[in-house]
């Protein structure tokens, strides 16, 4: 039996904070799910109020503003069949989770933190048979919600069927668990088997994890990403550059640095979306652009890999360069494999903070028809 860390749904139970706040912040966990561990809980600094690690799960009431959309990148026109979606030519991901261990407040899928919206599948025959069908798909993103929260003989099942395809060579995780319940990996040896079995010199298993901050970076979250380095499985971390969070280049450079000391590969910066209820968030794009590129000067080329993007409705757009008014971007994944490698120089507003923001973007593309959901 595995000594799992207590998990926490009700506010009410965090007395760390003060009894008057706590009745504020239960409008918010009304709307949207709130849920916590005890190991995460200890990361805080609660004498701090503006601790990281505390924005990162703690709700705040700015989550109430009205800002953006429920789904800033169109992922309801990717949907193929339920549960899975296709935008671009060789990935496929399978939403099989609408839970997750941590609910983070900035999160771009906040929509999947209310009752009423429907798509993670418990079922995910429709979703292998269409990848089944499509030989281009070579990689497969088990994504959520967090896909690791699922028991691990679900996860057998779904891996078993995935890898009886052939043309699927790479099976990846979304997942927060390495930082935020360590011990869900590094003492489930019937999941670091599977992985073991299933991660082989030819068709390799990926974790992409979500790192936000170095401080989640923990012993106990070190011995997750040996046990999955063991069990043969590549880590990679993906984080947005978030306002008050890790919007530090000392901080964002000594997670570049955390990152590659623990052989873990920094893959994405993203531009935070602007999705509905986290404006407190998001900045502008210029001064994005500047971060990560003081925090790059603080480490080896080995942190240097990371690419800084905007997950676009239109595809995964690379921010090259900001100077001088100008915005220099570039295609790093297209919905539309005519517009991939396309090279852009766009007018950068101050207060710019997505590719929308940007006068001329339309030129380059068209907003998709939503499929078979709406969010």
């Amino acid at each position: 039996m595995m000594a799992q860390p207590k998990y926490i749904t009700n506010i009410e139970k965090i007395t760390q904070i003060p009894k008057e706040e706590r009745a504020k912040l239960k409008e918010i966990t009304n709307k949207y799910v709130f849920r916590v561990n005890e190991y995460y809980l200890n990361l805080i600094n609660w004498d701090d109020p503006n601790d990281p690690i505390r924005k990162l799960v703690i709700p705040n009431e700015r989550e109430l503003n009205e800002y953006g959309s429920w789904d800033a990148s169109d992922e309801g026109a990717n949907y193929v069949v339920p549960g899975c979606q296709h935008k671009y030519k060789t990935t496929a991901l399978l939403v099989v989770s609408e839970v997750c261990g941590a609910y983070c407040r900035f999160c771009f899928r906040k929509r999947l933190f209310r009752s009423d919206v429907k798509e993670a599948m418990s079922d995910v025959t429709p979703g292998i048979e269409y990848i089944a069908q499509t030989p281009e798909i070579n990689n497969v993103l088990l994504t959520g919600g967090d896909s690791l929260i699922l028991a691990t003989k679900k996860i057998r099942q779904i891996v078993e069927r995935l890898r009886a395809i052939d043309h699927v060579k790479i099976i990846r995780f979304g997942s927060k668990l390495p930082v935020f319940n360590p011990m869900r990996i590094y003492e489930d040896q019937e999941l670091l088997d599977l992985f073991r079995e299933y991660s082989t010199p030819e068709k390799r298993i990926y974790v992409m994890a979500h790192v936000n901050h170095p401080r989640e970076i923990t012993e106990e979250a070190r011995k997750a990403f040996k046990a999955l380095h063991d069990a043969g499985v590549i880590v990679v971390n993906q984080t947005p550059i978030l306002k008050g969070i890790n919007d530090d280049p000392e901080v964002l450079g000594e997670l570049l640095n955390k990152l590659s000391w623990a052989g873990v590969t920094p893959y994405y910066f993203f531009v935070n979306r602007p999705v509905a209820g986290n404006s407190d968030f998001v900045l502008p794009l210029e001064k994005v652009y500047q971060i990560v590129e003081q925090a790059k000067a603080k480490t080896s080329g080995l942190g240097k890999r990371v690419r800084l993007v905007m997950s676009h409705s239109s595809g995964k757009i690379e921010i090259l360069a900001i100077e001088n008014g100008k915005a220099y971007l570039k295609y790093h994944q297209s919905r539309d494999d005519e517009q991939y490698g396309k090279f852009m120089v766009l007018d950068c507003p101050k207060d710019a903070a997505w590719f929308d923001d940007l006068p001329g973007n339309e030129q380059y593309w068209q907003k998709p028809e939503k499929k078979l959901v709406t969010v």
